[in-house]
């Protein structure tokens, strides 16, 4: 598995998946962040998610992974090696209520195992993944789709507002936010993430 440092999470960063959750569309970059304790690898072992707090949503993201330290003016192409698919698990219940109290959203992003990525693969290139969709099969069914090219705030924009506002050296990664179709999982649902047609990673949710 590959050492993680930081892990940076864009918000809303598609306009369909924000108008589906009624939020507002943001103008400037929404981020939060997850502990590293969140991180599990989708290996096709069982993931054991909280049964207890309400809803769990499912929001299937592009993550980068930086291999570098940031200098200013480092292109997306220069700074990113490799990159996987993750799954941003949410707490959907819990969410709702912390926004209700305006409250930051540690408790509903930031629980263990609330990070599911897969392999990491070698990044392509901005320009090269525009050609590719990422998505989200449940027990074989196609749930969510997303590419690039739909992101409200570019790659670019990411890195460099990441590096400005919190530091971005080698070891963080950055979940680029997910597209439309987010929904809660089930005990005993299978997830598989695919890149184009070839699947990286896969895990049977356990809701305990």
């Amino acid at each position: 598995m590959t050492i993680i440092k930081n892990i940076y999470c864009i918000g809303r960063n598609y306009v369909a998946h924000a108008k589906e959750l009624n939020n507002a569309v943001p103008t400037s970059p929404f981020f939060f962040s997850k502990p590293t304790h969140a991180v599990v690898e989708a290996n096709g072992q069982e993931v054991h998610l909280p049964g207890d707090r309400g809803l769990v949503h499912y929001e299937t993201e592009l993550v980068l992974h930086i291999g570098q330290e940031y200098e200013k003016g480092i292109t997306v192409d220069e700074i990113i090696d490799k990159m996987a698919l993750g799954i941003d698990f949410t707490l959907r219940d819990v969410q709702s209520l912390l926004k209700e109290q305006r409250y930051p959203w540690l408790l509903a992003k930031g629980f263990p195992n609330s990070a599911l990525l897969t392999k990491f693969i070698e990044f392509p290139g901005e320009d090269a993944c525009k050609n590719t969709n990422f998505s989200l099969l449940k027990n074989g069914q196609q749930v969510q789709i997303g590419n690039i090219t739909n992101l409200l705030f570019d790659l670019q924009t990411i890195v460099d507002f990441s590096a400005k506002h919190f530091g971005l050296g080698k070891g963080d990664i950055l979940f680029t936010g997910t597209p439309e179709g987010v929904g809660p999982i089930q005990d005993g649902d299978t997830l598989s993430l695919l890149w184009g047609e070839e699947t990286l990673g896969k895990s049977i949710i356990r809701l305990v």
